[in-house]
């Protein structure tokens, strides 16, 4: 056993801390990193690039960023937060580029055309209303809209394809989006970080933290090839052990994870690697969820480029699972409940029928039935041309609500707990999207002191909207993002410049 201290212990060999260790190896490289992966290899779980729809979540097609409410109005202000958390990470991965730490950039991210496709005159209403409002934001000014069969066909040709002609339906198209290899980028920083002195332990789980009483924290790990156990002492700790943090944090003894329950859900894509196929389709498309549907399950049919090979990946298809991780234990939910999380995760219980009726469904549905639901994208698709893959754990939050006793939270929750000595991450998408923000966001809480007095301007140099903002400044958003498309190999940017495709009656 080892009662050696160092500066920073990251558990989890995923994004986040791939990304917050890149962070701090940039201003502290004199800081000691010890990273602890409990798998063979680094992003394996939802980092992994078939464990998630590789989405540079920046909210242009994802419906469920700007809901409409019960009386019909539209804030487009929680998309613009995610696209602007999206525009750091492109600032982000642009500098690393340039600076040699990650290599050529199609290895990881890759433009594709981001689409919002709805059926129904509704919807498409809906749609219509949403483009007029976001087309007049800088950071959208791209988006495209039409109802015109043709246009789409042009856009998506297998949207069309033996589509019936009586049906009603519109899209939205920007051409600035991107498809993201996460599991690769993860590799990547992970190998710089040892390259440039993390130690990075593979096959080693940590099974628990204790606060020791001058504030530094005992990570208690576990070789699982059988080299025994050891106890490493650190200043700082991060939790990025997707689905696993919760345990993690709660064997911590913080407050701050009181009253946190997770509730898991599985999920399946179809994938289509047919050369002929994929060739018609360079798109993400994002529809809308079944009522009940958690927000992770929309349906979209997207463009994958994982380890520079195309494919096409269409779900996700909700299942249950009481695993917390992909590779994790059946025990996993039930050693999550406490005291104090059993009152709100039971109200969570009693209140989301329309989640569990949902997540019945998923369960019982047939090979034929997914299929019925692909069609609706896909008129066309035959069985033979599509399999089923499984993909990774999402640990939706649940948490303490003073008015209603239990929520369930939706997006990405950070926790900070022992005065800035350790942090952890909860929930799901748009998480790997939006990693360089949230991690800016732990070492800012963190390590106030410093990060105001000197890390502050060195991130500043490397990404340049932090702080500002670039949405509110069409010239801003132009520069950023010409820059960064020049930088990263994406396509030319249009910011300002195309106009909308009219909308016509006729069909």
């Amino acid at each position: 056993m080892s009662k050696n201290t160092v500066d920073v212990v990251l558990i989890g060999g995923g994004i986040m801390s791939a990304t917050l260790g890149t962070l701090i190896q940039q201003v502290q490289p004199d800081w000691t990193i010890e990273l602890f992966e409990s798998r063979s290899e680094v992003a394996t779980e939802s980092s992994n690039g078939w464990n998630n729809a590789g989405t540079g979540h920046a909210a242009l097609c994802e419906l469920n960023y700007m809901p409409e409410a019960k009386d019909g109005t539209m804030s487009p202000s929680k998309a613009i937060n995610i696209n602007e958390q999206f525009q750091l990470s492109r600032q982000w991965w642009s500098t690393l580029v340039e600076r040699g730490v990650l290599s050529e950039p199609s290895s990881f991210i890759n433009s594709t055309p981001h689409m919002t496709f709805v059926r129904g005159a509704e919807n498409v209403d809906y749609l219509r209303r949403r483009f007029e409002i976001l087309k007049q934001e800088p950071l959208f000014s791209d988006m495209e809209f039409s109802d015109d069969p043709e246009v789409i066909a042009e856009w998506a040709p297998l949207l069309i394809d033996r589509r019936a002609k009586d049906d009603v339906f519109a899209a939205t198209r920007s051409t600035s989006g991107t498809d993201v290899d996460f599991g690769s980028l993860t590799h990547q920083l992970i190998d710089h970080m040892s390259e440039q002195g993390a130690n990075v332990h593979l096959g080693t789980e940590v099974r628990k933290l204790r606060r020791r009483a001058d504030g530094t924290w005992d990570v208690f790990t576990r070789n699982l090839a059988g080299y025994g156990t050891e106890v490493v002492n650190a200043k700082f700790v991060f939790v990025g052990g997707g689905g696993g943090a919760l345990s993690l944090l709660q064997s911590s003894g913080i407050p701050e994870i009181k009253g946190f329950g997770g509730f898991p859900i599985s999920g399946k894509f179809l994938m289509c690697d047919d050369p002929k196929i994929v060739a018609l389709h360079d798109a993400k498309v994002y529809g809308k969820a079944a009522v009940g549907a958690p927000p992770m399950s929309v349906p979209h049919l997207d463009t994958r480029v994982i380890d520079g090979k195309k494919s096409i990946l269409f779900g996700p298809y909700a299942g249950f699972s009481p695993n917390f991780l992909k590779n994790g234990s059946w025990w996993d939910l039930p050693g999550s409940i406490r005291a104090h999380n059993l009152g709100p995760m039971i109200k969570v219980g009693l209140t989301e029928f329309g989640l569990e009726k949902y997540l019945l469904g998923e369960l019982m549905a047939s090979r034929e039935k997914q299929m019925e639901t692909l069609r609706q994208y896909l008129p066309a698709a035959q069985t033979s041309d599509w399999k089923l893959i499984t993909a990774g754990q999402r640990v939706q939050v649940m948490k303490n609500d003073p008015e209603k006793g239990g929520v369930l939270q939706f997006g990405t929750e950070v926790i900070v707990g022992g005065e800035g000595t350790i942090s952890g991450l909860l929930g799901a998408s748009p998480g790997a999207s939006t990693a360089v923000h949230a991690m800016l966001g732990v070492l800012e809480k963190c390590f106030p002191e410093q990060f105001g007095k000197n890390w502050k301007k060195t991130f500043k140099s490397q990404i340049p909207a932090f702080g500002e903002g670039l949405n509110g400044d069409l010239a801003k958003a132009k520069a950023s993002l010409t820059h960064t498309a020049g930088v990263l190999g994406l396509l030319p940017v249009t910011i300002g410049e195309t106009a909308a495709v009219e909308a016509t009656d006729s069909k």
